[in-house]
């Protein structure tokens, strides 16, 4: 596995997801998910996404980016919850603030293919995620798509790190485990993920 990548085991405890649900269910109140689809072919993905922050990651037909609005209501996206702004603070390393939220909710049989996150301008940043709800079967990585994987359960609770060496690695999402957690009342898992956008502040 590449330098740089954390699982830290049950970070949030009961009480904190629950505190943390709550305000993820205040940010999907304004901006509520919406259905992805990939670049050019429009084929939709299997998870639903939402975001929070100044800057919001899509996918449509017309390729990846950040924008600062929802693409559905058109409203710009509500800000990062603070328990995740502290989260960051404390795991990052790192001097800037986090700009963007990617909030994605896999419903039993969801997945994500294993890819890179690229589309940011400074990669010395950290990507942290956590992860409520049911279990996921996770993989990482290398640099190369064919690079062995190391696959390991993340839990509800749990936080992953992609920083150092691991920033650009190949991770996915293989499954989710149906019935692992009763944190989500309608089942399934919603995973947080912290990205900084734009370059570092100066000095």
């Amino acid at each position: 596995m590449l330098e740089g990548f954390r699982h830290l085991q049950g970070y949030f405890k009961r009480p904190r997801q629950l505190e943390l649900l709550t305000e993820i269910r205040r940010v999907l109140s304004d901006a509520p998910f919406f259905h992805p689809a990939m670049p050019r072919t429009g084929k939709p993905f299997s998870v639903q996404m939402s975001n929070a922050g100044e800057l919001g990651w899509i996918s449509d037909i017309n390729g990846y980016r950040y924008q600062k609005y929802h693409p559905v209501t058109r409203r710009p996206w509500p800000p990062i919850p603070s328990m995740l702004i502290d989260l960051w603070r404390d795991t990052a390393d790192w001097p800037g603030e986090p700009e963007a939220c990617l909030i994605n909710y896999y419903a039993p049989g969801a997945r994500m293919g294993s890819h890179v996150d690229s589309d940011e301008l400074d990669f010395t940043a950290p990507v942290i995620s956590v992860s409520l709800g049911d279990d996921a079967v996770f993989h990482v990585g290398g640099h190369r798509r064919s690079d062995p994987k190391t696959r390991l359960v993340l839990a509800s609770g749990d936080v992953a790190i992609l920083g150092g060496e691991a920033r650009k690695a190949y991770h996915g999402i293989d499954r989710i485990v149906a019935g692992s957690s009763d944190l989500l009342a309608e089942g399934g898992r919603i995973n947080l993920t912290l990205r900084r956008v734009t370059p570092r502040p100066p000095d």
